[in-house]
């Protein structure tokens, strides 16, 4: 399968990341498996979409299989924009995420069969919804790596090259998250259940996790906050990021619950 693959490649990049890490220097291939790694997971998606004549984001094994493919895209070109300057680790953590994801979706929890989407999943609208808000996680990821980063390091330098890291990820990955989680969202959900918001617990946790993170960049204009309380935001953002996806899905029952 394409999506084996594409995690046997991941773990080639973290082997060699984790030697040089050890090492402590620089190397120039990991992010590039990174990549290949990213256009094979999105070949899965392209392989399954033409199979059930859908963009293939609706069920649990889809989800992960793009999520992850936009997170290790997002980390090369986070490398290839830094190059030397790249923080190793943020690629490392960021890399240990996408493949704690792919893990799970070799799992029982996230059925691999290929199935066209019920109808009410069959809509434009939720193609956004899914696909918006996943590239802003995949910002999310970036932050939250770089936000943990910033609370272990003592070099004062790294630490403000850490938290510019951790705010412009959050400043890109924010308005992708909006318009995906939310706006696309509440759209889809008028369409498919006639109303815009139902209060339906992923609804619910999407805007907690949206309201966390516009508190975080509300800190930056407050002195006081910057630095270890934003970083804090950033960690906790991340962490209701994946509660609203595994912890809705697997520990709360609503509208959402399509597998």
């Amino acid at each position: 399968m394409i999506s084996t693959l594409a995690f046997i490649l991941l773990m080639l990049s973290l082997v060699i990341q984790i030697i040089f890490l050890l090492r402590k220097s620089t190397e120039g291939i990991s992010h590039w498996i990174l990549l290949l790694s990213s256009i094979l997971l999105f070949a899965t998606t392209l392989h399954r979409s033409i199979q059930i004549n859908f963009i293939a984001i609706t069920n649990t094994f889809e989800s992960l299989i793009f999520f992850s493919g936009a997170i290790l895209l997002t980390l090369f070109l986070y490398r290839l924009k830094w190059k030397e300057h790249a923080f190793p680790f943020i690629i490392f953590g960021g890399s240990v995420i996408a493949a704690a994801l792919l893990a799970i979706s070799s799992s029982p929890i996230a059925p691999q069969d290929i199935v066209p989407p019920i109808p009410a999943l069959q809509s434009n609208w939720l193609t956004l919804h899914v696909s918006f808000a996943f590239i802003g996680e995949a910002f999310f990821v970036i932050s939250f790596v770089s936000a943990i980063s910033y609370l272990v390091t003592k070099d004062q330098v790294k630490k403000k090259k850490l938290d510019k890291l951790t705010y412009t990820a959050i400043a890109i990955g924010y308005p992708i998250y909006t318009a995906g989680a939310l706006i696309f969202g509440a759209i889809w959900a008028s369409y498919a259940w006639g109303s815009f918001w139902s209060w339906d617990p992923k609804e619910t946790w999407a805007l907690i996790t949206w309201i966390v993170y516009t508190a975080y960049l509300h800190s930056r204009f407050v002195k006081s906050l910057r630095g270890n309380v934003s970083a804090w935001l950033s960690i906790l953002g991340f962490l209701f990021t994946l509660f609203t996806f595994f912890g809705v899905n697997f520990l709360l029952s609503g509208l959402h619950s399509y597998g």
